[in-house]
């Protein structure tokens, strides 16, 4: 039993509230000289604890940190985001939660930071990823589906961030296609999905989330200010990030689960509510080719279909999109 969890799971129970050290101890099962030991560890680590004689302990205020153990503190799902490793700076999330998959991670383990020193996106692009002000993280998930429809985790990933952007700020979010989050014009947001299997079998999929929080307009640097945004900037406010990351892992294993058992059609009908893309004129690169044409919308499968000026209609699997002005 993590010790340090329980208690901070006791306090998320009862806010406000003082707790005796004797409830304490027996909900941890240990001494209430252990519990003192770890309120002060709590303490240590930022946590403010009031300790009142005949009273008890109570939490007047947990730092802005993205631990563990307050991700999983009050955490209602049955697996995603019940096992989190947690990390104050790294590279990436996406290397470690690879890692951890190919270790046998269970499904729903979730990979988070404070810090990406080397975060990246689609194509390699590297991702902006200053400490403490946005949401870097890695899912691992383990579907029982065929290879051809892994890109549709994609789909699904981006539109449970909508929602949960809408639900956390208010602030009503567009889905550009695939794979980007966006507010206005402007990018908050981004999904990365990569894919480990074998011919004839998922093995697992990481799916990275980067999510630019609670940048300011200074936070952003000068060649990204046209382009990119954050919720604090659009809502007025600063977000709080714990349970932005619980939200959006509730969020997200209802729809899994409701993809998993139904099918595509849900995912793809709350897409195209959401869509950045649908009706716009756009440019569409590929390895083979370019396109242009207007975005219909997406097929049972999930792929884009773009009509061109011919009237023909084309699927687009995977590709750089680009947007007429004022389309």
């Amino acid at each position: 039993m993590n010790i340090k969890e329980e208690i901070i799971k006791a306090f998320h129970r009862k806010p406000g509230e003082f707790i005796s050290g004797e409830e304490l101890s027996q909900s941890c099962g240990c001494s209430r000289t252990a519990i003192w030991k770890h309120i002060e560890e709590l303490r240590k680590d930022g946590y403010e604890v009031e300790a009142v004689r005949k009273s008890g302990y109570r939490l007047l205020a947990a730092p802005d940190r993205l631990s563990a153990e307050e991700v999983r503190a009050g955490l209602g799902t049955y697996r995603i985001g019940q096992k989190v490793l947690a990390h104050d700076s790294v590279i990436s999330t996406q290397p470690l939660a690879h890692e951890a998959a190919s270790k046998g991670a269970p499904e729903g383990t979730l990979v988070i930071t404070e810090q990406q020193t080397g975060g990246r996106g689609r194509l390699g692009r590297p991702w902006h990823s200053p400490k403490g002000s946005g949401i870097w993280m890695s899912l691992i998930i383990r579907p029982e589906i065929p290879l051809s429809k892994t890109p549709q985790m994609t789909l699904l990933t981006a539109v449970v961030l909508a929602k949960t952007i809408w639900e956390e700020t208010g602030v009503g979010p567009k889905i550009k296609w695939p794979n980007d989050i966006f507010i206005g014009d402007k990018k908050v947001s981004g999904v990365l999905t990569e894919l480990n299997a074998e011919s004839d079998r998922v093995n697992y999929l990481v799916i990275g989330i980067g999510i630019n929080a609670n940048m300011t307009s200074e936070d952003i640097p000068p060649e990204l200010s046209a382009i990119a945004t954050s919720l604090r900037i659009e809502s007025g406010k600063p977000l709080k990030r714990i349970p932005f990351i619980q939200r959006f892992c509730e969020n997200f294993e209802a729809e899994y689960d409701h993809y998993l058992r139904e099918g595509f059609e849900r995912v793809k009908m709350e897409w195209e509510q959401h869509s950045y893309t649908i009706g716009r004129w756009i440019t569409v690169s590929t390895i083979q080719q370019t396109l242009e044409g207007k975005a219909i919308g997406l097929d049972e499968e999930g792929v884009l279909i773009l009509e061109d000026t011919t009237g023909k209609r084309h699927k687009v699997y995977s590709a750089d999109v680009n947007y007429r002005a004022n389309s």
